[in-house]
């Protein structure tokens, strides 16, 4: 029965679905940015739009890789392919937004960099991502908490940006917003799976909330550079109002309660979004980057 065509798992790989989707990857090959012409509208701070961008693709790029490092941890194999895909998607995301703020830095007068300048030859104080990307899940109900707040606070705010001024940004957020979607959803099945399970998993689903949420302040903190981008960057507040409408309705289904814990304290004001990182930070870099910095030019 396993010799027929069918039943071989690298064929799968590359099986096409009616929609033009691979099972293994579920968000495609089609390129979201084919056709657009990348210049920067007149209309538009090209330094702001390459620094949020920047921010944007940062918070992509370390989570990512945090949920990288669940593959072979997680406590069943199809979740272990499911996060992987997860952080597929995310770093497909991190690649044309890094792309795109390196594009701005050029049109702002810069020498624009590329993804892999940008993602693999920059100091720890240089990126811009929220805090909760780079933190360690301690159990996978901590990984299911930190996945739904991170992926519902994603998903409103690339909804907000499909109609950004900028039409690559939009583009990509149109992308984004698909897969973003699947993330949060299949972050809301496992809270809830545990949440509203045995006293033992609803207790460890509690803890996993209790120890993420104090960095979700961050992502409701407006930053000056998104005060330099009317018509693109995201509405703060109605960001709020979607977010909270999306999890409180997952704790009630979960039996769980909000919990109401003090932000994660900035250091003389300044948080992830001005560079200023939790100590797991220069560990991920010491991973992500060390056979881009040990072989420079390297190609592959």
């Amino acid at each position: 029965m396993t010799d027929l065509p069918e039943f071989d798992a690298y064929l799968s790989l590359a099986e096409v679905s009616e929609d033009d989707h691979r099972w293994a990857f579920g968000t495609g090959f089609t390129d979201p940015l084919a056709g657009l012409d990348v210049a920067v509208p007149p209309s538009i701070d090209a330094a702001a739009l390459a620094a949020y961008c920047l921010m944007l693709g940062d918070d992509a790029l370390i989570y990512s890789h945090r949920l990288q490092q669940w593959v072979t941890r997680a406590p069943e194999l199809e979740e272990e392919t499911a996060l992987a895909n997860i952080a597929l998607d995310l770093l497909g995301q991190a690649r044309m937004l890094l792309t795109r703020a390196g594009q701005a830095e050029g049109a702002a007068g810069s020498k624009g960099r590329d993804e892999d300048q940008l993602a693999f030859f920059r100091d720890e104080g240089e990126y811009r991502n929220v805090r909760l990307a780079e933190r360690a899940d301690a159990d996978f109900a901590e990984l299911v908490a930190r996945l739904l707040v991170f992926s519902a606070w994603r998903l409103a705010l690339l909804r907000q940006l499909t109609s950004a001024a900028d039409p690559v940004l939009a583009a990509i957020a149109d992308k984004g917003a698909k897969e973003l979607a699947y993330h949060r959803d299949y972050a809301a099945g496992w809270v809830i799976r545990l949440g509203d399970g045995t006293d033992f998993s609803h207790a460890r689903m509690q803890a996993g909330l209790e120890a993420v949420w104090p960095l979700t302040g961050e992502l409701f903190t407006p930053h000056p550079v998104e005060a330099a981008l009317p018509g693109v960057a995201a509405d703060v507040a109605a960001l709020r109002a979607e977010f909270d409408a999306a999890v409180d309705a997952v704790l009630a289904e979960a039996t769980l309660r909000k919990p109401e814990s003090r932000p994660l304290a900035r250091v003389a004001g300044r948080a992830g979004r001005d560079g200023v990182h939790t100590e797991a930070m220069g560990y991920i870099l010491a991973e992500l980057q060390s056979i881009a910095r040990a072989h420079p030019d390297a190609t592959w």
